[in-house]
Order: structure tokens, then C-alpha cells, then sequence
């Protein structure tokens, strides 16, 4: 069985090419889309993540504020960074890298985000939102996840899907995500962990496996029924090599599934990028409604 590569760059270019006209719409307005990052300490991968980001804002048309602060920064110094974000009208949307070094209170830092300009869909007021299948920003990844196989045409609705990892950037948004009654959606999820004993009897019965542990290679051809569909959304630096949950042996039984590189990656920055300017087309839409 030689199974079809989802690979992201083709969905992100459709994100894009729809971004584009909306951008040159908000501009006819004197409006452009600003995204902000925060990046705390010094770690490689978390830099080239960012990197990343501001290039694709480049490509769009969007303007991209980068904050830096070091590896002995402070929870108070995050929140300091996050209130300038808040504040600044320039910045329709902004993130907070992550993960964050030790000591750092994450929570604090994500919950002291204004909900209307959170870029990553983490807030826990965006995640309600989610919980309620209420429109708002979604969380990227997952969000690209669902671009990725609706691009692709896999079958979700009806369909067995089982997540393999439950953090809360991933896992279990994703799990929320694909259960809504909505396009590309609608399916019976399971989601399971490694401290799950018989985890892998879940993945065996799935129409479609998503590795989402951040575990290198965790997720191997014996554990999913030929024909699958696979996606591998962890994602695991080994020296300079980037490693994905899925081993690439994985292609030999599967149907569908994202290569090692290019495949849910580039659809993150895409939808990062989505709600960046569905925040921006937000804020025209509320000072228009203020001026009235």
C-alpha cells in the first residue's frame, strides 16, 4: 500500500491566497493586520518557530512585532511583555511562545491575554468558546489538523478518530474540535495517553490516528489498521533532526499520512496567521460600530 502524503504547504497556500484579499481589504481601510510574538530564553527550536511566523506575515501582507526576553525573565517580566501587547493597537493578535522555561507560570501568562487578541486560541475564555462550539479563534494546530484532512478529503464525519496525547495545545482541543457537529467534523473520538494500558487496541480499530504526545516515533506501523489515516502532530527536536510521533515506517499500511516535514507544520502557521486577521477584521468591525 502506498500511502497518500497530506502534505500542508498546498492547504497553507489556499489559507493564504484567502488572507491576501481580505488583508487588501482591510487596507482600503487604513488597516494592517499586526501580529505580535513573545519569546522568552534562548531555546533553537522555539527561535526558528518564530522565525518562521514573521516570514509568513511578510508573505501576507501583515506587520509582526518580535519581544525577547531572556532565559532569566521573570513571570512578572512575561506579564509586563503581555500587557504591552494588550495595550498597543497596532497588535490585532499576539502569542506567547511556547513552552515556557522553568519557573515561568504559564497559566498566568496565557490567562493574562486579551481574549480578542489571542492568536494561539489558548485563552480559556476562546477555549469555553470551543467547548460550546461558539465561534472564536481556534486553537492553530488543531485547527490546521481539520484544514489538512478537509483539503485532502479524508472522511471525518461518522469516522473513529483516536488522539493520542491530551496537552492542552493539541490533544484535547483537537478531540473537542473534531466531535462538533460541523463540516469536517462530526466524528467519534477517543482520546487516549500512554498511561492508557491497552492504548494501542484504540489505534488498532481507528479510521484515523493523531499522534499528538510529543513523543518521537511513538506511534508504529503494527498499531494502525491498514488503510488509516495518520497524522503526526507532536513533534520532538533530536539534535538537529526534527522527529514526528509517527514513524515514517507508518506509510507502509497507512492510507493517508503527513511526512516527517511539511505536513502539519505549515498548516499552523496558517491558521495563525487566520486568526490574526480574523482579529484585526474584528476590531475595524467594533471601532466602526463605536464611531456610529
Amino acid at each position: 500500500m502506498s500511502a497518500i502524503l497530506l502534505e500542508g504547504k498546498p492547504v497553507a497556500d489556499r489559507v493564504f491566497g484567502d488572507l491576501e484579499a481580505r488583508v487588501k481589504a482591510l487596507a482600503s481601510q487604513g488597516i494592517v493586520p499586526g501580529l505580535g510574538t513573545i519569546l522568552v530564553g534562548d531555546d533553537p527550536p522555539s527561535a526558528g518557530y518564530v522565525r518562521k511566523k514573521h516570514e509568513a506575515c511578510a508573505l501576507v501582507g501583515l506587520v509582526s512585532s518580535d519581544c525577547r526576553l531572556g532565559a532569566d525573565a521573570t513571570t512578572d517580566d512575561v506579564l509586563v511583555a503581555v500587557e504591552s501587547f494588550n495595550t498597543d493597537p497596532s497588535v490585532h493578535a499576539f502569542l506567547v511562545q511556547l513552552p515556557l522555561p522553568d519557573g515561568i507560570d504559564e497559566s498566568r501568562v496565557l490567562t493574562a491575554i486579551d481574549p480578542m487578541k489571542d492568536a494561539d486560541g489558548l485563552h480559556p475564555a476562546n477555549l469555553g468558546l470551543l467547548v460550546m462550539g461558539a465561534e472564536g479563534p481556534l486553537p492553530c494546530t488543531p485547527a490546521g489538523i481539520q484544514a489538512l484532512l478537509a483539503h485532502y478529503e479524508v472522511p471525518v464525519a461518522g469516522r473513529h478518530v483516536v488522539i493520542v496525547g491530551r496537552g492542552v495545545t493539541l490533544g484535547r482541543p483537537l478531540g473537542l474540535l473534531l466531535s462538533l457537529k460541523r463540516p469536517h467534523a462530526n466524528a467519534a473520538v477517543t482520546v487516549v495517553h500512554t498511561g492508557v494500558p491497552n492504548w494501542i487496541e484504540h489505534t488498532q480499530r481507528a479510521d484515523i490516528v493523531i499522534g499528538a504526545a510529543g513523543s518521537p516515533n511513538l506511534i508504529q506501523p503494527h498499531m494502525v489498521r491498514p488503510g488509516a489515516a495518520v497524522i503526526g502532530g507532536g513533534i520532538t527536536w533530536e539534535g538537529k533532526r526534527l522527529v514526528s510521533d509517527v514513524d515514517e515506517s507508518v506509510a507502509e499500511v497507512a492510507g493517508w499520512i503527513t511526512p516527517r516535514l511539511g505536513g502539519v507544520g505549515p498548516t499552523t502557521v496558517a491558521m495563525l496567521l487566520a486568526n490574526t486577521v480574523a482579529a484585526s477584521e474584528r476590531a475595524s468591525a467594533s471601532s466602526k460600530s463605536i464611531g456610529k
